[in-house]
């Protein structure tokens, strides 16, 4: 199990985190896209803390919530807490369709709180409980992939029963099925997949299609008018991906070769700046022609300007997700299953994903989906389809060393 240690965080760390705060991910709203994207960053806001506290870590995972302890079967209710707008809601923007149907079905009353803001932030809220072996006061959340490793590593979430979730068995899309934070998710289930593609604005480029990172770092047509990532997994991945190398077992060498590739894109001028969220403005404007941009931005920026157009490289993309997790001491773990399970029903997760625009993680929902939005269904940056599936890659967890000197050689290219 992970321990806490009192280290110091370096200058590049701490400016990963004002990046991811900032500009990145962790200041978008739900509807753009979101958060903080760095163990780093959870480092700074969190551990080093507890650690000179001198809070112990708690117990794995599977000790920390014995069946004893679990409450279902008299207490029919259930805490929830998720992102904003990450739910779908009724015409009168009041009810919330899919949780009202969960409810009258099972006799679970749920309390739906949109309580999480930012990782980071979060965490800093339920990690007194947490460290201390106390109940969060919440049965589910949903935090991002790297605050979902660092949690479960922690021994802070429990162990799922596969036998409350055979409809999130079955239906789990292979694309989210075994990350390495979490192989074969005894701890987890997605919500949602979050998608690093190339947008370009077609009349900026005069029609032309740009679909690579090799184009955005040596199109002569392009410079100055590409835009990278503040968040070092979207830029450096995908970089990593189109230089042949697998962002699920690149080595230090790997990453200085991507890292070094950026920076002649710095030298020649050809990448305008690293960005946040704020990349939207410039590429729906035209200022940026092309860059890496989340796929719901995307889809979002389409809706009102016909001229933005995404490709998804050849050599692939990067790929992460937000994920539900049963804290440890959580007073209804089943009723919690059953919810996880209930949103892994194929109307369920279709009713959701129309909604919400998301990369839905249920294997099988574009029918469904079709039913309610054709057009919807057939858009693969919220339903993949098997070529897009193929293409996906995830960023490989990292060590704590590893953290400290990618942080900083990245800080140091984009001049944070």
């Amino acid at each position: 199990m992970e321990q806490f240690e009192p280290d110091r965080l370096s200058a590049a760390q701490r400016a990963a985190l004002r990046r991811s705060l900032t500009s990145g991910r962790g200041a978008l709203t739900r509807r753009s896209l979101l958060r903080a994207s760095g163990a780093g960053a959870l480092t700074l806001g969190g551990l080093s803390t507890l650690a000179a506290c001198g809070i112990p870590p708690a117990k794995r995972a599977g000790e920390a919530a014995a069946a004893s302890d679990d409450f279902s079967d008299r207490e029919k209710e259930l805490v929830f807490s998720n992102w904003t707008e990450y739910m779908d809601t009724g015409e009168d923007d009041k009810g919330r369709p899919t949780l009202d149907e969960f409810g009258r079905r099972t006799g679970i009353k749920v309390k739906y709180t949109e309580d999480i803001n930012d990782n980071v932030e979060f965490f800093g809220k339920i990690r007194p409980q947490l460290a201390a072996g106390q109940d969060t006061g919440r049965d589910l959340i949903v935090v991002t992939d790297w605050l979902a490793a660092r949690v479960i590593r922690l021994g802070w979430a429990q162990k799922l029963d596969p036998s409350h979730l055979p409809h999130a068995y079955a239906n789990l899309s292979p694309q989210f099925r075994s990350p390495d934070w979490d192989p074969g998710r005894a701890y987890s289930y997605p919500w949602t997949g979050i998608s690093t593609v190339i947008a370009y604005n077609a009349k900026a480029t005069g029609g032309r299609t740009v679909d690579s990172v090799t184009q955005l770092l040596d199109d002569p047509t392009l410079k100055g008018r590409v835009g990278f990532l503040t968040e070092m997994r979207d830029s450096v991945g995908m970089t990593l991906l189109d230089q042949g190398k697998d962002p699920a077992r690149f080595t230090t060498a790997d990453f200085d070769g991507a890292i070094g590739r950026l920076q002649k894109g710095v030298e020649k001028n050809q990448i305008r700046r690293f960005t946040g969220n704020d990349y939207t403005a410039d590429l729906d404007k035209g200022d940026l022609a092309a860059c890496l941009a989340w796929a719901g931005d995307v889809i979002q920026l389409q809706a009102g300007n016909p001229d933005i157009k995404y490709a998804v490289p050849a050599a692939g993309y990067i790929t992460s997700s937000d994920n539900l997790l049963v804290p440890a001491k959580a007073r209804h773990k089943a009723n919690a299953e059953q919810l996880i399970d209930y949103y892994y029903e194929l109307p369920v997760a279709a009713r959701l994903a129309a909604y919400i625009s998301y990369v839905c993680p249920v294997e099988g929902v574009r029918d469904e989906l079709a039913a309610i939005d054709p057009a919807l269904a057939d858009n693969t940056l919220i339903v993949p389809d098997k070529a897009m599936t193929a293409k996906s890659h995830a960023f490989r967890s990292l060590t704590g060393e590893e953290e400290t000197a990618y942080e900083e050689k990245f800080a140091k290219l984009i001049g944070a």
